[in-house]
């Protein structure tokens, strides 16, 4: 750790979905979902601020998000990056 006690897959998350964050507010065009994936990138970072997240939330997000902004390919480095935060929590209990 570095000096906190926080774990660092939320560390992680917290700093990509803010980077995801940035780089959808700078991109200029405009799409039918765009509403939906900040909408759900709010809610990703509200999870990680409050601590471990529950995995089955973020997963929702993630595919929520994914769906939203997966056809802009200048967004793609920045979903790939949520995603492998996201994917560090592992899956999600099996019923």
């Amino acid at each position: 750790m570095t000096g906190s006690d926080e774990d660092p897959r939320v560390t992680g998350l917290r700093t990509a979905v803010s980077r995801l964050r940035r780089e959808l507010a700078a991109h200029p065009a405009e799409f039918p979902d765009r509403a939906i994936a900040e909408d759900e990138l709010a809610a990703l970072a509200a999870m990680a601020a409050g601590g471990l997240p529950e995995i089955p939330r973020l997963r929702r997000s993630l595919l929520l998000i994914a769906g939203s902004i997966g056809s802009v390919s200048a967004l793609a480095h920045g979903l790939a990056e949520v995603r492998a935060a996201v994917d560090l929590f592992g899956e999600p209990p099996r019923r």
